[in-house]
C-alpha cells in the first residue's frame, strides 16, 4: 500500500510540472552540471551554452570535465585524476510541447592527461551525441545525452598501454537558461 500510494503521489507531481508550463522553453545563455562516462571514466562537470541564434536552432556549447581513470600502478589499482575541455555546436531537432527538447551537439575534445599513466601533454578528439532536455519549469531542465567520443588516447605507462576516453560517451545534469 505504501509503494502504491508513492507511485501515485510521484506520478501526480510529474504530470503538474509537465501541465504547468505554459510559456515557450527558453533559449537563453544557460549554465549547467553534468556527471558523465567517457568510456570507462567516470566525470563530472560544468557547461556552458550560448544563446541560441539561426532561427534559434543552433547554439555553442563549451564544458569542461574532471575525470578519473582507473589503472595499474606497480601491484595495485589506482584512480588518477585527469581533465577534458570540449567545445561543440548544438542542432535543435525539435521540441515536444514545452516540456522537451531533442538534440544533436559535435565538436572538439581535448584532453589533459595526468603524467601518472601518459607521457603525453595534450591529447586533440572528438565527439558526437544526441540528448534530451525535460524541462521542469521553462528555464531549467534535466538533460540525459548518448554519444561517442574518439581521441586515440592511450595510458602509455601503464602496462598494455589501454586507451582511454575512447568510446560510449554518456552524460546526465541539470542546466538552467537565464
Amino acid at each position: 500500500m505504501k509503494k502504491t500510494v508513492i507511485i501515485i503521489a510521484a506520478f501526480i507531481c510529474i504530470g503538474t510540472m509537465a501541465n504547468a508550463q505554459e510559456s515557450e522553453l527558453s533559449k537563453n545563455f544557460g549554465f549547467g552540471f553534468q556527471l558523465g562516462q567517457y568510456q570507462k571514466d567516470f566525470g563530472l562537470g560544468i557547461n556552458l551554452t550560448s544563446p541560441y541564434f539561426a532561427h534559434e536552432h543552433l547554439a555553442i556549447r563549451v564544458r569542461g570535465n574532471l575525470l578519473w581513470n582507473e589503472h595499474l600502478a606497480g601491484k595495485e589499482m589506482t584512480w588518477s585524476q585527469y581533465s577534458n575541455l570540449s567545445i561543440g555546436v548544438v542542432s535543435v531537432a525539435g521540441e515536444i510541447g514545452n516540456f522537451m527538447r531533442l538534440y544533436g551537439e559535435g565538436g572538439f575534445l581535448m584532453l589533459f592527461p595526468n603524467s601518472d599513466f601518459s607521457s603525453e601533454g595534450i591529447e586533440m578528439g572528438g565527439y558526437g551525441l544526441f540528448g534530451f532536455e525535460f524541462f521542469f519549469y521553462p528555464k531549467g531542465n534535466y538533460f540525459i545525452e548518448i554519444g561517442g567520443v574518439g581521441t586515440g588516447a592511450t595510458a602509455d605507462k601503464v602496462p598494455g598501454n589501454p586507451i582511454y576516453s575512447n568510446g560510449l560517451l554518456i552524460n546526465a545534469g541539470f542546466r538552467f537558461q537565464l
